[in-house]
């Protein structure tokens, strides 16, 4: 195991991963869905609730995460409610880490769920024109820079800047919808095609409807431990070896690159921490609320130059048996994405590692060895901050 980046002396393993029922849930509340994936991945983990003494989480309750603590009758003596998007568990997973390496926490609990897609159908939730028409966001929300304008525009940048084409952002659709075929936990597991991609309604140009991350319900838990519990684990642990963390932009007239994202500086940060390069990596799970999102994520954490996204995800690369596996089990694009998805990218990175992931779905090694080491990034607002997590087994 190479040497870790937790900053203490401690090191951290994932001890427990699990999801909630995933999709279209129509009878569970956030909440419950909070306790689902609590129980399922300290079952997951052969510990006793007794050893979490840290509790994180957020986008739930007027006073998050110490609703959801009550609801889930844990009274944590660490907390952590940070909140940016889709990073934030990333990020929370990172503090945690360096909890737990410092001796402040033992046992640290990650939970998330949503009932996103229910809302809308039932209609207790309704499309918004922005997060908010305060502070620096009152100078573009008047223009309808929606969120997904946003990414819009910054594809636009990269497509006329690097030559990217509409085809290969179409590419990392039509992969993502392919590994998702083997999940059965994936929410569209039909295959589609480049056309199907580019003939789709368009949202925001030039994204079409399958350019677009899905709307589902879901929640999932990661539960992270001090070495010291490691051999009471049901499972073998996955180790913690390196995290870092960025934040850019809220506003896009101050994004100096819209051809680069925080990943850039996270990626290189988690990559330094944790001792290893990108070429090391078998298996990368990236935020994918739209293509885009992949490929220059892919970019700035280090697995192609800059400019050369669009031609690295063509061929194949990103599927189970490619070059570089990514999403493995579908994504925001393919899979589930009930809000902030980040947690759901370690749950995947963790299963892969351990090769839990099941037949038709299971990345190996080209020598056919289980895979060793995975980069979880997870990316917040429109492209404002970002979180990498590397990971592996021993």
């Amino acid at each position: 195991m190479p040497s870790g980046s937790p900053s203490g002396n401690r090191k951290v393993a994932v001890a427990g991963v699990a999801l909630s029922d995933c999709g279209r849930v129509d009878d569970a509340t956030p909440y419950a869905l909070h306790a689902q994936a609590a129980r399922r991945a300290l079952a997951d983990s052969g510990l006793d609730r007794s050893v979490i003494d840290g509790f994180a989480s957020a986008g739930l309750g007027t006073l998050a995460p110490v609703e959801v603590a009550e609801y889930l009758g844990l009274t944590p003596t660490w907390v952590d409610s940070t909140s940016v998007g889709g990073a934030t568990w990333e990020v929370m997973a990172a503090h945690a880490a360096d909890a737990i390496a410092a001796g402040h926490a033992n046992a640290v609990l990650l939970v998330y769920g949503s009932t996103a897609r229910a809302d809308i159908k039932a209609g207790r939730r309704t499309s918004n024109l922005s997060f908010g028409a305060g502070g620096p966001l009152q100078f573009e929300v008047p223009y309808g820079h929606t969120l997904i304008a946003k990414y819009a525009m910054a594809a636009r940048r990269h497509m006329h800047q690097y030559g990217t084409t509409l085809d290969q952002l179409a590419e990392i659709a039509v992969q993502a919808r392919a590994n998702a075929a083997a999940n059965p936990d994936a929410m569209y597991r039909t295959a589609i095609t480049v056309d199907d991609v580019l003939s789709g309604p368009m949202i925001a140009d030039p994204f079409t409807k399958l350019h677009c991350c899905i709307r589902s319900d879901g929640g999932c838990a990661v539960l992270l431990v001090a070495e010291d519990h490691v051999a009471d684990l049901a499972k073998p642990p996955v180790w913690v070896l390196g995290s870092g963390t960025a934040v850019s932009h809220t506003s896009m007239s101050q994004w100096p690159d819209f051809t680069v994202s925080p990943a850039a500086v996270s990626g290189r940060l988690a990559f330094q921490r944790a001792g290893v390069r990108p070429s090391e990596i078998d298996l990368a799970e990236l935020y994918d609320a739209f293509t885009y999102m992949t490929l220059v994520t892919l970019e700035d954490l280090g697995f192609c130059a800059k400019g050369e996204g669009g031609a690295f995800v063509e061929k194949g690369r990103l599927l189970r048996d490619g070059a570089l596996p990514v999403n493995t089990d579908g994504g925001g694009l393919a899979a589930c994405h009930p809000g902030m998805r980040g947690l759901f990218l370690l749950v995947e990175a963790v299963r892969q590692l351990r090769g839990e992931a099941g037949p038709g779905r299971q990345v190996h090694r080209p020598d056919g060895r289980l895979p060793q080491l995975a980069v979880a990034s997870g990316t917040g607002g429109w492209f404002c901050s970002s979180g990498t997590m590397i990971l592996g087994r021993d």
